[in-house]
């Protein structure tokens, strides 16, 4: 039986507070426990991981592309493995890889997609927590980038078909407007297991009421591609800020969102319902700062991924550019938002998360940082990065 593993950082994250000069103790796939760097069982084998901190790996709840490819271009295994691959680099260990709004037949094919990478053994990719669906039950008036001839009202056939999808492994997390699917609608998919989140949408404040009456259970990018906050009609954003439970991704690039609104959206959530997310698109991982969307050519200049017309497509970003982010210019204690890129996003995708903690039982997925914020190594499931072998 393989010994032991006991990772020892100069600073370790366990997902509630930093510690100085402790080891994650591995056991398989699991964290064993998590003690003083003098406690290491005799017979364990050892890594002094040297300077840096140790963290829970990221999760990301929104991956459009990476390592230079697109999901919805070939929504395939082999897809996702390169965008996973590309992300882990990052220190993403989990995340959802993205469908955005196209034709009807992509969107069964990106589950089965994203459930035969799940049933194989992990490689050296991030790991696949399941699969987003952000369309194409979308308000054609807050479309931002998705092409308005695929977007389309929900029907009877939609509701079946996502209530069939709900039934296997890994989360589904469908991201629709509101106000443009019957009613009714939002209850019968989260009663079947689906998760439901409000974006690209023009709702008003009493609409997104009904819907968290429904079970809607979070807000995508939120500011972006949404009825704003006003006075005498606080809008979709309005209802999300103030909704006691429901959570709120954010792209804290610099750019989809000024750090003054994110820093009153951090304020306003109870703790734990902001989280990070990276909406990102191919450039992230690959030396090509362009790539085609509908047809269009998309460039990532500065950070920003725009159409010819300047009109947002996705980010540039990664999670660890994100946790950089929210420290540098939203002000947050590095905790914070290391959580906002582990524990919040585990909590949101699952009532008893495997992940986001370095507790005894959990899925031993974790990241090695230095002294910047930017990612040295990382581990899925104990296994190092590059697959194969471990640590």
């Amino acid at each position: 039986m393989r010994p032991v593993l006991a990772l020892t950082a100069t600073r370790l994250f366990d997902g509630f507070r930093m510690l100085e000069r402790h080891a994650v103790l591995v056991e398989g796939d699991r964290v064993r426990a998590v003690v003083p760097a003098g406690d290491i069982p005799a017979g364990a084998r050892r890594r002094d991981l040297g300077g840096g901190l140790l963290a829970p790996g990221f999760i990301d709840l929104q991956v459009n592309g990476g390592g230079g490819v697109l999901f919805n271009d070939d929504p395939t295994p082999g897809t996702i493995r390169a965008i996973g691959r590309a992300h882990r680099r990052f220190g993403t260990t989990g995340f959802l890889p993205t469908l955005i709004t196209d034709v009807p037949d992509t969107l069964p094919a990106a589950v089965a997609a994203a459930r035969a990478v799940m049933a194989e053994p992990p490689d050296d990719a991030a790991r696949v927590l399941g699969v987003h669906l952000e369309g194409p039950f979308l308000n054609v008036a807050r479309r931002g980038v998705h092409a308005a001839e695929h977007i389309r009202a929900m029907t009877e056939d939609d509701i079946a078909l996502l209530c069939r999808l709900a039934g296997g492994p890994g989360r589904i997390l469908v991201t629709l407007a509101p106000e443009c699917v019957p009613p009714g609608a939002i209850r019968r998919l989260t009663g079947a297991g689906l998760i439901v989140a409000a974006g690209h949408t023009a709702a008003t404040y009493d609409e997104i009421q009904a819907a968290l009456a429904e079970g809607l259970a979070g807000f995508t990018h939120l500011f972006n591609a949404m009825s704003p906050f006003g006075s005498r009609e606080p809008g979709t954003v309005g209802a999300a800020l103030a909704a006691p439970e429901a959570w709120c991704g954010i792209i804290a690039d610099g750019h989809h969102v000024h750090p003054a609104a994110l820093r009153v959206a951090v304020a306003a959530k109870s703790r734990g319902l902001v989280l990070l997310v990276t909406d990102a698109m191919p450039p992230v991982g690959a030396a090509d700062p362009s790539f085609r969307l509908y047809g269009q050519t998309i460039t990532a200049t500065g950070g920003r991924c725009t159409t010819a017309d300047g009109t947002l497509a996705g980010s540039a970003l990664d999670m660890a550019g994100a946790v950089r982010n929210a420290v540098d210019l939203l002000g947050l204690p590095v905790e914070h938002a290391l959580r906002m890129a582990s524990a919040y996003p585990a909590s949101a995708l699952f009532p008893e998360p495997r992940f986001g903690r370095l507790v005894p039982g959990r899925l031993a997925d974790l990241v090695l940082l230095d002294d910047d914020l930017r990612a040295i190594e990382t581990w899925v499931g104990g296994v190092e990065s590059g697959g194969g072998s471990r640590a």
